[in-house]
């Protein structure tokens, strides 16, 4: 595997210098002062690439090109947003950048619902409750026929865990859940949530895939004449949330995308904590059975625990099996004589870091961590298995 680590531009208070001290050979990064829907211009992505190789390191790999609210639910504008798109990975590919990530998660990013959950060993994890996102979406939200949408016993704890929290509490969860994470393309006020959710009252799971579905046939025909691959990123969490429909959560989910968009730039970004937060995702057989279309890895591993909840486990532990997981990238790699560009995702905040600033769930330390050990079990499992 190709070892990087994600850099979210000048602002991040990670250095390109520390990223390279800790193993890394590249970043990957994207425009992230860029509005969602404007064209990635070639002076910029030349620039960018300019300050990361004068620290020593590559950009293969972009994440992410942001796909348009419009195009999600193909609106009015789709048209040249569309146009938009297909322009910025030309200048991309202009730029020798031939990988790029995107996700179809509507309105929000990845979500979760405590970004400092102590761990045994005194580092913070990032975690996510199902009864806590019911608690906001009924008591902070007041969605419209939310209720639906939960069993009656995690109604029952989110009741119970509202009446509970603090008024310092129920801000924190207000600002966790919309003021977006490191990476997320939007930030909102529960009002502009309100409205962001309405502009998806006629949009099923049906729908969303359509759209989907019609987003890559417009792209994807570009993205085959310049040699880009473009990779979805699961949802995160893999389930729908506030009403939203999620439809890249599954096997299935990305079987049938590939089935319909069978276009050789159609490809996944495999991100095993996204995919582990489901039981009935076979992290190991996915890589034996997609591995074909994985032009990115994401390796982390997710703690699921009872009723709807996980939290960000130490990369070798959790429920992802990573030790299964690395081996099948390994006979992935030999198999098809490729190296594929993974990064570590979502370390812990630990040691100096917990008195520093940081992105939740991008600290240094915890990063480099995962990492080491990453590559770690990798060359282990290269010394000891045949070479196919």
């Amino acid at each position: 595997m190709t070892q990087t680590m994600r850099w979210f531009g000048p602002a991040d208070p990670v250095r390109l210098r520390e990223i390279r001290q800790a193993g890394a050979s590249e970043v990957v990064t994207a425009l992230h002062d860029v509005a969602n829907g404007d064209v990635w211009e070639r002076d910029a992505i030349r620039a960018r690439r300019r300050e990361i190789e004068a620290a020593g390191l590559g950009w293969t790999v972009v994440e992410s090109l942001p796909v348009h609210e419009t195009i999600k639910t193909r609106g009015p504008g789709w048209e040249m947003l569309v146009a938009n798109y297909r322009q910025s990975l030309a200048n991309l590919a202009a730029c020798g950048i031939h990988t790029v990530t995107y996700n179809f998660m509507p309105v929000l990013d990845w979500t979760r619902t405590d970004l400092a959950w102590p761990m045994p060993d005194g580092a913070l994890a990032l975690r996510f409750e199902l009864e806590v996102v019911a608690a906001y979406d009924l008591y902070v939200l007041r969605r419209p026929r939310a209720e639906r949408d939960y069993a009656p016993d995690v109604l029952d704890r989110a009741e119970r865990r509202f009446h509970a929290m603090s008024h310092e509490e129920r801000d924190r969860l207000e600002r966790t859940i919309l003021a977006g994470l490191p990476g997320s393309e939007e930030t909102f006020t529960t009002e502009r949530f309100r409205e962001a959710l309405a502009q998806y009252d006629a949009v099923d799971a049906d729908t969303l895939r359509a759209n989907h579905i019609a987003f890559l046939e417009a792209v994807c025909p570009v993205a085959d004449d310049l040699d880009i691959r473009l990779v979805v990123h699961p949802d995160d969490p893999p389930f729908p949330l506030f009403g939203l429909p999620r439809v890249v959560s599954t096997e299935d989910d990305v079987a049938a995308l590939f089935h319909r968009v069978p276009n050789r730039s159609n490809g996944l970004c495999f991100c095993a904590g996204s995919f582990g937060a489901r039981a009935d995702n076979d992290l190991p057989g996915m890589i034996e059975r997609l591995g074909a279309r994985i032009g990115f890895l994401h390796l982390r591993s997710v703690q699921r625990e009872p009723g709807g909840a996980f939290h960000e486990a130490a990369h070798l532990e959790g429920d992802a099996g990573m030790a299964a997981l690395v081996a099948a990238i390994h006979v992935l790699q030999q198999r098809e004589g490729r190296s594929i560009p993974m990064r570590p995702d979502h370390g812990h905040q630990m040691l100096d870091d917990l008195a520093k600033q940081t992105l939740p769930g991008y600290s240094l330390l915890g990063r480099m961590r995962g990492l080491a050990e990453l590559r770690g079990l990798e060359r282990g499992i290269a010394h000891a298995a045949p070479a196919l």
